[in-house]
């Protein structure tokens, strides 16, 4: 890894082009009031905003810039209402009435648009470059794969955005991350995203805008691009974006949303929001991933990983509450220093989330497990409606129910378990999904385990952890 550090702050990146065109002016707090251009929702964080505006008898000046959808907590075996959950049935209950009264889009529980908000507001073409979205949500940072500024928000700041279309919100610094050399056979966004957080640390980019580019970036679909951009979060980063370019357009194009007698018109703005080519970072980070391997995270944290071939650092590498963070993580985990993962028993493996629940990510999961029998207990859970019925059409929910899977109806599921699907007791998981804190999926005492698709298909064939690479 390279460091090349500025004493400027920012010119000319997209950030600074997106923040400039959305500022409506500074706040006597030093803050900036921006133009949202994009508001996202869904049924866990938007109640209590709607409870907002109706005190202060508020309506919301610009309903169609406004989209929902529930995902949550919604169940992915029997959606028959009301739910077997009651406050799954009164948040999504609610989140119906909301969306009716302040006329707002809404994509129903049962219409071929639902899924995980991350994964079907960007597949329904409603997210495009140049835009400034927000959500409720801390992953929103993934529609910055489409070169759009994305910021996850709290709920008294959707309430501000639904009543004003603004929020404030204090400028970031820009940080560059070039991403060098080739990736390797079994090697996925994935790996990349997690090798940039174990490097940069879950706090190294705190007060920053990641700029993810570089020869790997610019090869990259989109939906690698979006798994990069969502894990941008979990190193501390408030957003982080690719600038758009031919893959960003092709893909954009015919989709329902977006742009259609006037594409090529959108096309010549969207590329014009891009960095500049002399555009200047508040620093730049060079990581060459050559010899990257597929990683496992073996701690508490998404910092807490090591690839394939390494051992679990000795408690005696680290220092200071670093120290305590890796004994902590070893007792929570029921692991111990110097231990391979591979080979280490699993009870559940998860594939699925707004990390890793879309149509490529499921191809990958069949290419290794196709003609096998899972091992032990395997949720496979479709991002959106539209993935769903995809993989159906590839043959894919064969190939998964053939094996011993249980094919899901899309939402979030086992990712964060505000729904039926959770881990019980000391259950280990392998999981696609993003976060790997304490309770995470549902148990106080569960432990995940975050890995790509290929290393979850590897693992559930064979039960324990182990390396996709002998699979490929």
């Amino acid at each position: 890894m390279k460091w090349i550090f500025g004493d400027f702050m920012s010119k000319n990146t997209l950030y600074d082009k997106v923040w400039s065109a959305h500022t409506v002016g500074i706040l006597p707090t030093g803050q900036t009031q921006i133009f949202v251009g994009r508001h996202l929702m869904h049924e866990v964080t938007s109640p209590q905003a709607f409870e907002m505006l109706r005190d202060r008898k508020l309506s919301s000046p610009n309903p169609k810039l406004a989209t929902a959808v529930a995902d949550h907590v919604v169940p992915t075996i029997d959606r028959s209402r009301p739910f077997k959950d009651s406050q799954a049935e009164i948040m999504t209950a609610e989140l119906e009435k909301n969306v009716k009264e302040f006329n707002l889009n809404y994509f129903a529980l049962n219409s071929d648009k639902q899924g995980v908000c991350h994964v079907t507001f960007p597949e329904q073409g409603i997210i495009w470059p140049g835009q400034l979205a927000v959500c409720g949500d801390s992953h929103t940072c993934t529609y910055g794969a489409f070169g759009a500024l994305a910021f996850g928000i709290g709920t008294t700041q959707v309430s501000h955005v639904l009543a004003t279309q603004t929020m404030a919100m204090e400028k970031l610094k820009v940080r560059r991350i070039n991403i060098t050399g080739k990736i390797g056979k079994g090697v996925t966004a994935k790996d990349v995203a997690l090798h940039i957080i174990r490097t940069l640390k879950v706090n190294g980019g705190v007060g920053y805008a990641y700029e993810f580019g570089g020869e790997v970036v610019d090869a990259m679909s989109m939906d690698e691009r979006m798994t990069l951009c969502n894990l941008a979060v979990e190193g501390g980063a408030r957003s982080g974006y690719v600038n758009p370019d031919n893959t960003t357009f092709n893909y954009l194009k015919g989709k329902p949303s977006a742009p259609k007698k006037d594409f090529d018109r959108a096309v010549n703005y969207w590329a014009s929001v891009a960095s500049a080519s002399d555009a200047e970072y508040d620093d730049v980070v060079e990581i060459n991933v050559s010899k990257l391997e597929p990683i496992i995270t073996w701690g508490v944290n998404p910092e807490q990983g090591i690839t394939v071939s390494e051992k679990v650092p000795a408690l005696d590498s680290f220092s200071g509450k670093a120290k305590e963070e890796a004994l902590d993580a070893f007792n929570y985990m029921g692991i111990t220093g110097n231990q391979s993962l591979i080979g280490t028993k699993v009870d559940v493996v998860f594939i699925g989330s707004c990390t890793n629940g879309r149509l490529s990510d499921l191809m990958q999961a069949a290419e290794i497990i196709k003609g096998k029998k899972v091992k032990v207990r395997t949720l496979v859970v479709a991002g959106s409606a539209e993935v769903k019925m995809g993989a159906e059409k590839l043959g894919f929910d064969k190939i998964f129910k053939d094996a011993g899977c249980e094919w899901r109806l899309p939402g979030c599921s086992m990712c964060l378990a505000m729904n039926p699907d959770k881990l019980i007791g000391n259950q280990r998981s392998a999981s696609t999904s993003n976060r790997n804190f304490k309770g995470r999926q549902g148990s106080p005492t569960g432990r995940t385990h975050l890995v790509s698709p290929y290393t979850a298909a590897a693992t559930a064939v064979e039960g324990m952890f182990a390396d996709p690479r002998k699979y490929l």
